[in-house]
């Protein structure tokens, strides 16, 4: 990884609900290197509010006991990596760019991202984050596990 500065990393609401239920993988791990504060971690009102739904329909299938723990580990998380929070983009701007992403729920969410200069936008929501996408954004789109391929590339001796 970069030595002197921490990359930042911007999470869609799928890695970042992914990373808070699951009990291992590459989610969780992305939210690890952040809590760490290995990462810098980049945080869109829109994903926070998006990941807020998730979890509480997560929570229906939950014991009281489970959901405390979830709710718990939410809340640590956040002390944990301290994210570099982003607003809203204001809704004109989402309407004039509504053209940069087929699905129009994700155009704020993309716009947090355009506005804030990740060196990252983590994401399994390929369908809709496609290479089109990043090209006309300027971004790096990437899932989890192409973002730690990536890294792993770049500290293989010889790379």
């Amino acid at each position: 990884m970069n030595r002197g500065r921490r990359l930042r990393l911007f999470l869609d609401s799928n890695v970042l609900t992914g990373g808070l239920v699951s009990l291992w993988g590459l989610d969780k791990a992305v939210l690890s290197l952040c809590a760490a504060r290995v990462c810098r971690f980049v945080l869109a009102e829109a994903v926070r509010d998006e990941v807020e739904e998730n979890l509480v329909r997560h929570a229906a299938r939950l014991s009281q006991h489970a959901i405390g723990q979830l709710a718990d580990d939410y809340r640590r998380l956040i002390q944990l990596t301290r994210p570099e929070l982003v607003p809203y983009p204001p809704s004109q701007l989402v309407r004039e760019q509504r053209h940069l992403i087929r699905h129009a729920a994700d155009v704020p969410i993309l716009l947090s991202a355009v506005i804030s200069k990740p060196d990252w936008v983590l994401t399994h929501n390929t369908k809709h984050f496609t290479p089109a996408v990043a090209r006309r954004t300027g971004l790096r789109i990437a899932t989890p596990a192409e973002f730690f391929h990536t890294l792993a590339s770049a500290a293989e001796p010889g790379t």
